[in-house]
């Protein structure tokens, strides 16, 4: 398969159609419904790219990008917030606690495979 992909996000449904979508893209795609559960996914996976809602149980998509940015061996793995917060003050914490995307719901999933493609390529030119 190609690249990893980690899609947090606590609507099922969206997590269901995303995921078979971007598996017929050619992605694997690793689900989690909460932010401890994706926290719990990264111990012992690394991938390519984590696609993360803001509003979730247990553990919101902010505290999990915080974390994220703290740990050395995760900082560089790219994010792509995936949120329903629209507002400028959301769009601006995001990009501030390092996001590479953010794209707000709802959302297209052809537009969503063209972001990240394109995150996908800009990482891959980075190394």
């Amino acid at each position: 398969m190609g690249k990893q992909i980690l899609l947090v996000d606590d609507e099922r449904d969206l997590v269901f159609y995303t995921k078979l979508f971007l598996e017929e893209q050619g992605y694997e795609v690793i689900e989690a419904y909460d932010g401890e559960q994706a926290l719990k996914i990264l111990e012992s996976h690394r991938p390519d790219l984590i696609v993360l809602d803001v509003a979730m149980p247990r553990l919101s998509g902010w505290d999990v990008l915080k974390q994220l940015q703290e740990d050395m061996e995760m900082a560089d793995i790219p994010v792509l917030m995936l949120t329903a917060r629209s507002e400028d003050a959301d769009k601006a914490k995001g990009w501030e606690l390092g996001v590479t995307w953010y794209q707000t719901k709802p959302f297209e999933l052809d537009e969503l495979a063209l972001v990240i493609e394109r995150i996908l390529a800009t990482v891959d030119d980075d190394w």
